[in-house]
């Protein structure tokens, strides 16, 4: 085996040295080249332990042993990225042949480890990696050739192309949809070393005018209508006035309201645990009016299952509903009650808008809601009309 300072064994921590003062004249900050030091020593002993030189790693071996320091519990240095400059230098060393470590995955292999990276490190819910996963399919697609990517060759221009394409018909949100999961996947391709630079910034920016548009709510008669509409004679309509009763009253996503479990009602303190977006858990009051409306679904209609979702199918199997599948029951409410078509999140909208006419606060909707940022509660200010007419100056020339 070439290379200087290479010698029978524990060969790898012979080039410390040389390694750590190449990192210093790239501009590698302090505590950055002692991140790489430990992984050069890390490396070796783990070379060591398999019986193997260091002239034998290949892409294969890089991945077991990233593999392996997650498995051993390592939360930094796990991915093929952190060990580029140490590949590079061993290159450049001739300790291992140019190219021997550079990973060419299958692309089908690819989306599915991005598919495990949306759910585990973005902590996505599967209506989102759906969607995400779905936009990078489509751009995955318009790169294979003869059935593989050359990721190390993907270019601006590449990026560039496949949106100014794909983008041709697409409304504004579908198309700001399909670069924001372009602009993940780039990511990700960087992250896991298959592309030497980042190139999300390559994705072009959607045109948007967020905010323009008023948040459409049902009137509060409309809502008591949908509900009346359900017929609770039978098990569906028991059930679908559940379902209805939660979206109105505590302004949950359909995603949250399918995901509930009979685990998250915590009946004697009166609280719901709701999982929403992020994988974040938080806790409502339990109106007695919703429990009333669940307990009787739990108690009369409710197959016997070892599915814990709340909400069901009526018919067999008897599975968790999908959100889809809530949005449904939503649009069937409308038809039967002869109100508009308007979906799950048209119930959210009426909750907040019959908060705020309550004296709700702006800050206090964005509590009930779960949001993060006032500013995305902010839009309900155009709603608030009791408030806005405070704010309104007298037309000119108006009569006092």
């Amino acid at each position: 085996m070439s290379g200087p300072g290479v010698g029978a064994g524990g060969e790898l921590a012979a080039l410390v040295p040389e390694f750590r003062g190449a990192l210093a004249r790239r501009g590698f900050a302090v505590r950055t080249i002692a991140t790489h030091t430990r992984l050069v020593r890390d490396l070796d002993i783990w070379l060591l332990g398999q019986g193997l030189r260091a002239d034998a790693l290949n892409a294969q071996l890089v991945a077991e042993f990233l593999a392996a320091r997650r498995a051993a519990g390592a939360r930094g240095a796990v991915s093929r990225l952190v060990m580029t400059p140490l590949l590079d230098h061993l290159e450049l060393l001739g300790v291992i042949r140019p190219g021997s470590c550079v990973e060419m995955p299958d692309p089908t292999e690819v989306l599915q480890r991005y598919r495990v990276y949306l759910r585990s490190e973005r902590g996505l819910v599967p209506a989102g990696v759906s969607r995400y996963e779905h936009a990078a399919r489509l751009f995955n697609d318009s790169l294979v050739t003869s059935g593989e990517v050359e990721w190390a060759n993907l270019s601006g221009r590449d990026v560039t192309r496949f949106m100014l394409t794909e983008c041709v018909g697409r409304g504004g949100s579908s198309a700001r949809n399909l670069a924001a999961g372009v602009r993940s996947f780039l990511r990700f391709l960087h992250v896991e070393g298959l592309t030497a630079v980042g190139l999300a910034a390559a994705v072009p920016s959607v045109a948007g005018w967020q905010g323009r548009s008023l948040p459409i709510g049902f009137e509060h008669a409309q809502v008591l209508r949908l509900l009346e509409c359900c017929d609770r004679g039978r098990s569906t309509g028991r059930r679908d006035f559940a379902i209805l009763t939660v979206l109105a009253r505590l302004g949950l996503r359909a995603a949250e309201v399918a995901g509930m479990r009979l685990d998250d009602l915590d009946w004697r303190a009166g609280e719901l645990i709701v999982h929403g977006k992020g994988q974040r858990d938080e806790r409502l009051p339990l109106p007695s009016d919703v429990g009333d409306a669940v307990v009787e679904y739990l108690r009369r209609d409710r197959r016997e299952t070892e599915c814990r979702a709340v909400f069901l199918r009526m018919l067999a199997p008897h599975e968790q509903l999908a959100s889809t599948s809530i949005s449904m029951i939503v649009f069937h409410a409308c038809d039967r009650a002869g109100v508009p078509r308007g979906g799950a999140h048209r119930l959210r909208h009426s909750a907040a808008t019959r908060m705020l006419a309550g004296g709700a606060t702006l800050s206090e909707v964005g509590q009930a809601l779960r949001q993060r940022t006032l500013r995305a509660t902010s839009i309900y200010a155009k709603v608030d009309h009791g408030r806005l007419r405070q704010l309104a100056r007298p037309w000119p020339g108006e009569s006092s």
